[in-house]
């Protein structure tokens, strides 16, 4: 079982989260355990403060070390985990991805931190954090919505999670392009028709529409996925079929 331990100063964020959906179906699988924790806690001054001023002057608050340390190490020690993996949410981290996510589904432990105010004592970063993760080129309040994010992408790949273990295979990102297009009854809804090949029964041709599906999609979307996959003779044919069309 994953344990994933969430270090915050707005523990009621998460649960609704954690609470609802796939989230809570993989907790009472046992898949996962989460434990939500209010880093203040371990504040060791009489007014509980868990930020200071920065040092040489400058605009908002920083986030002390001792809290997060202290926390971390209680975490750590609670979990009887020698090497959990603790993640910093963060804009100056690695840009988020699906090989990330399924990178991170192969641990035991997580342990994430989200910070508010102006930043993080570097030192945090330095001698305490594994992982720097930005979900995007963008600044959000605090960390708490990229922890909730990353937590969803990787709890839906631990084992027995989805009801389907083929499910997540074929996500979009998961084989380095984007999804093929899905459709569901009624066939024709509105003059709006689902593509014969679909209603044929014939699995050899589906199978080639979901491939070239793929490709089209990528190619018109997110051309450059292209660069980062190795793509097979047979994907290769049928991606300059595609191709064609378009000229």
């Amino acid at each position: 079982m994953m344990q994933i331990d969430i270090l915050t100063l707005f523990p009621e964020m998460f649960t609704g989260v954690l609470g609802s959906s796939i989230l809570s179906k993989a907790a009472e699988k046992s898949a996962v355990q989460y434990n939500v924790v209010n880093f203040r806690e371990f504040s060791d001054n009489k007014h509980s403060s868990v930020d200071d001023y920065p040092y040489g002057g400058g605009a908002g608050m920083v986030l002390k070390p001792q809290p997060i340390f202290d926390a971390v190490a209680s975490l750590t020690e609670q979990a009887n985990s020698s090497r959990p993996r603790i993640i910093l949410l963060c804009p100056q981290g690695e840009r988020y991805s699906q090989r990330k996510a399924e990178e991170l589904a192969g641990e035991e432990h997580l342990i994430f931190i989200c910070g508010h105010y102006e930043g993080y004592d570097e030192r945090i970063r330095e001698y305490l954090v594994t992982d720097e993760i930005s979900i995007g080129d963008y600044v959000l309040t605090g960390g708490e919505l990229g922890a909730m994010v990353v937590i969803d992408s990787v709890v839906r790949l631990l084992p027995e999670v989805l009801g389907n273990q083929e499910s997540h295979m074929k996500d979009s990102f998961s084989t380095g392009l984007l999804e093929h297009p899905h459709y569901t009854r009624p066939a024709d809804f509105r003059g709006m028709k689902v593509p014969d090949t679909l209603l044929s029964g014939n699995h050899k041709l589906i199978e080639e529409w979901r491939n070239k599906e793929t490709l089209r999609r990528t190619l018109l979307r997110r051309p450059d996925l292209f660069e980062k996959v190795e793509l097979t003779p047979e994907q290769q044919k049928w991606l300059e079929e595609v191709k064609k069309e378009y000229k």
